[in-house]
């Protein structure tokens, strides 16, 4: 089982935007004046230079890096910048160019649904195709042992804080839609019992698997593309206009859980791993397979139905959800079946 310091080093910057955002987090605030003006430019300049905002890592890092304030732990952090009001600036920079690009990746349909129920058979139809990824079928029958140690990483950047994206959402409902949200979450957070918390499950997972149990101790090789599926539940969730897109992104999140979870737990088995590693995806065959229906009908119908203004953020978010996860899947396959890993460098020490 590993063993770690108690302080955790700023993670390696990924090009010039997060490297200027590193030294503002990192210097005595005193002196960092200079340094946000510095931060401000280079990220302007980033973002107008960039190719593809959802793989480049250097933006996405970034991102990661100013939502982590609102987080923690980030122990390399100086003092206390979550509501800083340049590092917000900047922030939104980013938000405005990835919510451009993911509402173009992800356009809404000709008809849109017209209250809960017809929202609640969209989110069903959409997710239909989805809840039986390619990735997950193929670990099942192929995956490594190596390749499902980089899984276990790559899932540990979002799943190590499950669902704490989404929560930011409960204050900005009310009624059914609010009530379904607290009952997902409640499950999500072990219904007050610390052991069966979805992310102390899973790190139990890890340490057992012999990694890592801390929020972001893998952040270093972690792509772009995996961190792009976290931001854009962050994006959601952290702006209150985009309420609907959190309920979307949610309800698909749900509705696509419960069966690629039964695979990656054959994925495990099929090596001989027992218990120990597969109970945090046998946990999410049963939950999910329940909170993909208050999900689809209470939380994303009944939102519609009280306020029918968020029923096209409900489809973007939940179409969002789809297309981010199915580039991460896509990532990792592809990386796969070509013999290369799905990390940026091999692991060294962690």
């Amino acid at each position: 089982m590993k063993t770690h310091s108690i302080n955790d080093p700023a993670p390696s910057a990924r090009g010039p935007a997060s490297a200027a955002l590193l030294r503002v987090l990192t210097t005595p605030t005193e002196r960092t004046g200079p340094e946000l003006s510095v931060l401000a430019d280079t990220v302007e300049r980033a973002l107008g230079t960039t190719e593809d905002i959802l793989t480049d890592d250097d933006l996405q890092l970034t991102l990661y890096l100013l939502y982590l304030l609102h987080y923690g732990p980030a122990d390399f952090v100086h003092g206390d910048w979550e509501w800083d009001p340049e590092l917000i600036r900047v922030r939104k920079q980013i938000e405005v160019q990835l919510e451009e690009v993911l509402r173009l990746r992800c356009p809404l349909p000709t008809v849109l649904p017209v209250n809960g129920e017809e929202v609640s058979e969209a989110l069903f139809s959409m997710t239909a195709d989805a809840a039986r990824p390619t990735l997950a079928t193929w670990a099942a029958r192929h995956a490594t042992v190596e390749q499902l140690r980089e899984f276990l990483i790559n899932r540990s950047i979002y799943t190590l804080r499950e669902a704490d994206p989404h929560t930011w959402a409960i204050p900005r409902l009310r009624g059914r839609a609010k009530a379904a949200l607290v009952e997902i979450q409640t499950d999500e957070y072990g219904g007050g019992d610390p052991e069966r918390v979805h992310a102390e499950i899973f790190a139990r997972t890890l340490r057992n698997f012999d990694l890592d149990d801390r929020p972001d101790s893998y952040l270093d090789v972690v792509p772009a593309v995996i961190l792009n599926s976290v931001n854009t539940m962050n994006l959601f969730g952290l702006n209150r206009r985009l309420r609907g897109a959190t309920i979307g992104h949610l309800a698909a999140f749900e509705m696509t859980s419960s069966i690629p979870n039964k695979y990656y737990s054959r994925a495990f088995t099929r090596h001989g791993y027992g218990e120990e590693i597969t109970r945090y995806f046998d946990e999410h065959v049963e939950a999910d397979a329940v909170h993909e229906q208050i999900a689809g009908r209470d939380l994303a119908g009944g939102a519609a139905d009280d306020d029918p203004r968020l029923i096209a953020d409900i489809i973007f978010g939940a179409s969002a959800s789809l297309f981010a996860d199915g580039l991460s899947g896509d990532h990792m396959h592809e990386k796969w079946t070509t013999g290369q890993t799905s990390l940026r460098h091999v692991q060294e020490g962690r």
